[in-house]
């Protein structure tokens, strides 16, 4: 099994992806509301995939990709963005993010984004 932690501010969105993921090769170990616990919780649980919500209060997921990739440069994130938000995805690859996965949640897109960031 494969480490997940789910980061977004939204529980409903971490909910999905929970379902999402439940029959799959990955195990949910932590979830985050914002930046800065995801990058406290990436700390403690090493989780092998993050998926990580560009729009949070506290610290945005632009910032915690930096932390995270800044403290493990082998991070596999994967940024989870509302349509419109495509210079800010651009951004996110260009810091280091493997994937991005567009809201509403189409399951077969974010497995088929998760199983590819895992190889």
């Amino acid at each position: 099994m494969l480490k997940l932690l789910i980061v977004d501010d939204a529980m409903f969105m971490r909910t999905m992806i929970k379902n999402i993921v439940k029959d799959s090769d990955f195990e949910v170990v932590a979830e985050a509301e914002n930046g800065l616990e995801a990058v406290k919780k990436y700390e403690e649980v090493k989780p092998d995939i993050v998926t990580l919500d560009i729009t949070m209060p506290e610290m945005d997921g632009l910032e915690a990709l930096a932390q995270i990739m800044a403290k493990d440069p082998s991070a596999k994130v994967i940024m989870c963005s509302a349509m419109g938000q495509q210079g800010m995805v651009v951004d996110a690859i260009k810091k280091g993010a493997k994937d991005f996965i567009v809201k509403p949640f189409q399951a077969d897109r974010v497995l088929e984004a998760l199983e590819k960031a895992a190889k």
